[in-house]
């Protein structure tokens, strides 16, 4: 697996909207909160454009967007503004060939899980779940929310993945693991079996994370991998932030229904992952092999 070269001060980063879209308002803010981050900016025409009122132009338009900036030589980056609603549709017209052929930074995460499981298991690419422009970088780019974008994106020797100061990471089974890190949103992952874009999980390490759904949904989609045979192939998970689920119950968490899908499978699983939809968001480098170890309470990475 390719990382890509790093991010340079002064470069060209390229902004796109592969989901939902932005307003007037917000397309200026996010263009000068990358410029001030001392990069330049090339942003695609749909930011703003609302297709049947939760996406940003049809999947052909975003589709080529995503296209023409993996294109670009000038590009060196491409940052997501958001996510949102609606990758699926543009799936079908990604161009594969060019993606591979102009390996570059691609960042984002949520609805954005399709387009890292499409990039890293076809185009032999590390992609990076991590902060969106207007999700994060315009109004709550804290200080180690940062640090650990610069840090993911612009490492290619071993480097420790950290929670932010105080978060402890946790262990539900213990247990080492080494793979390909793999994964994203809890949903995305649940509505890609059956399609050529389904996630692979036999060695590899599994990262999921999920907000504002039941707990009956996490259980509906959980289940779902296992009964695909995803769990039981993958060699360690990863659990992010589990952030504004809504349960009933004070005594059955996202855990307890995690824990009760992994039945009688050996798998080491560790949880409080700061990264999804949480306040705090720290990086994650997908397609990247990763060693998780339950007893040293390490993440690790290979460059």
């Amino acid at each position: 697996m390719r990382y890509p070269e790093k991010l340079k001060q002064g470069d060209t980063v390229g902004i796109i909207c592969p989901s939902s879209p932005i307003s007037g308002e917000r397309r200026a803010q996010c263009i000068d909160a990358v410029e001030k981050l001392g990069y330049k900016v090339k942003a695609a025409d749909n930011l703003t454009e609302n297709y049947g009122g939760y996406m940003a132009g049809s999947g052909r338009v975003r589709a080529e967007w995503i296209n023409k900036m993996f294109a670009d030589s000038e590009i060196k980056a491409i940052f997501c503004i958001r996510g949102g609603d609606g990758s699926s549709r543009m799936m079908e017209y990604l161009n594969f060939d060019v993606i591979k052929n102009n390996p570059k930074i691609f960042v984002g995460y949520s609805d954005v899980t399709n387009l890292h499981l499409a990039i890293t298991q076809n185009c032999d690419l590390v992609t990076f779940h991590g902060p969106m422009v207007s999700s994060n970088m315009v109004d709550s780019f804290d200080t180690e929310t940062r640090n650990a974008f610069f840090n993911a994106i612009n490492s290619r020797e071993n480097f420790e993945f950290r929670n932010p100061e105080g978060v402890e990471l946790k262990t539900l089974k213990e247990g080492k693991a080494e793979g390909i890190l793999t994964g994203g949103n809890l949903s995305l992952l649940s509505a890609s079996i059956g399609t050529p874009y389904e996630v692979e999980t036999e060695g590899r390490i599994l990262f999921m994370e999920e907000v504002c759904e039941s707990i009956t949904k996490i259980e509906k989609w959980i289940y779902h991998l296992r009964n695909a045979g995803k769990l039981k192939q993958c060699s360690g998970i990863l659990l992010g932030q589990f952030t504004k689920i809504k349960n009933d119950s004070e005594d059955y968490d996202y855990t307890c229904c995690i824990k009760d899908a992994l039945e009688g499978l050996n798998i080491p699983v560790m949880y409080d992952i700061q990264s999804g939809h949480g306040q705090k968001i720290m990086t994650l480098p997908m397609g990247a092999v990763c060693k998780m170890d339950t007893a040293a309470g390490t993440i690790k990475f290979e460059g």
